[in-house]
């Protein structure tokens, strides 16, 4: 008994570190470019678990993660996906799709370029059209324009039945969407998170 709680001791240490780490490197990034990092710290086990259950990983054979930052949430999605399944993360900083590329899970695609060239680089990996994309980018500091592009990319990349998902601490990524998505599926707010987000679903023809 002794024994098993030392261990159960050493892996909560080991995952406490793990997480400071990624906050660190989270921080980091932000203060190089703070317009490409939605946020100083990365998001709360409560809002991991609010995207997963927006995402419906467990569906899915073909993720993609725009934004994965120091990969919690990618872990969280990953937890949940099918053992066959793909997970795309794209980010436009090399530092973090290089912690991403370290998570061990062969599942993971880990790429560096922009969302804009969705479609592109899901044929680049060999990918069909994604079940669901996640998005933690930072739709309020980019320009207008490359935020529709990545918008409408997003939108015709996915399959029919397709979803996105996008979490936020400010609502332009909906005033965005809606001319391509429409009003999205359902939304909420997650207050256990610093700071506190919103989250978004919306379906490939919610317009229609």
């Amino acid at each position: 008994m002794a024994q098993r709680k030392g261990l159960d001791l050493e892996k909560a240490d080991r995952q406490r570190e793990e997480r400071n780490g990624r906050s660190l490197d989270f921080f980091r990034g932000f203060l190089k470019d703070p317009k490409q990092v939605g946020s100083v710290i990365p998001s709360s086990r409560f809002m991991e678990r609010k995207i997963v259950e927006y995402a419906l990983p467990e569906r899915a054979s073909v993720v993609v993660e725009l934004g994965p930052g120091t990969g919690g949430t990618t872990r969280a999605l990953l937890k949940e996906m099918p053992a066959d399944g793909r997970l795309l993360a794209i980010d436009v900083d090399s530092r973090f799709t290089a912690i991403v590329a370290g998570i061990q899970d062969e599942r993971v695609i880990a790429h560096t370029g922009s969302a804009v060239d969705l479609a592109e680089i899901l044929r680049q990996h060999g990918l069909g059209r994604p079940d669901v994309v996640v998005s933690g980018i930072p739709f309020s500091t980019m320009p207008r324009e490359l935020g529709q592009s990545i918008l409408q990319a997003v939108h015709d990349s996915l399959n029919d039945a397709g979803l996105f998902v996008a979490y936020q601490f400010r609502a332009e990524v909906a005033r965005l969407a809606w001319p391509v998505f429409g009003d999205p599926l359902r939304s909420e707010m997650v207050a256990l998170n610093v700071p506190p987000m919103r989250i978004w679903q919306w379906g490939r023809d919610s317009k229609q």
